[in-house]
């Protein structure tokens, strides 16, 4: 189980990264959509493909970044009820909460994470067990 004082670093942690990514959203934002720049307007077939591609790019990274976003969210609000650090599918399936602590390891790499690496394993399709 995790201290109050590892509650609270992580919470700096995912603060910090919140304000990191709405940043980037931001920067992304700016120039993605932005079409007041002087007569910016590709003269070659070309350099219109590539606009394209760059605008379609950074609105794919904005949109991932909103969902890492909300994610880190859903993580303080479970810093605030008691249940950051637990397992959500552990939990679902009934295990206690010694059992259901995800590793602090983990949640210093993710620390936005909702489950252990087995159970996001067999989220994603990668484990099965046997």
């Amino acid at each position: 189980m995790l201290s109050q004082k590892d509650l609270d670093q992580f919470k700096a942690l995912l603060t910090e990264l919140r304000a990191r990514i709405r940043g980037d959203v931001k920067q992304l934002s700016d120039g993605a959509l932005d079409d007041g720049h002087e007569s910016k307007s590709p003269t070659h077939m070309a350099e219109l493909g590539t606009d394209a591609y760059e605008r379609d790019f950074a609105l794919s990274l904005m949109e991932n970044d909103q969902e890492t976003l909300s994610e880190i969210e859903a993580a303080l609000k479970r810093i605030a009820d008691g249940t950051f650090g637990l397992c959500e599918t552990c939990l679902a399936e009934g295990k206690s909460k010694a059992k259901a602590a995800i590793p602090r390891l983990r949640l210093k790499a993710i620390p936005y994470t909702r489950n252990c690496v087995e159970c996001q394993g067999k989220r994603e399709g990668r484990y099965s067990l046997r």
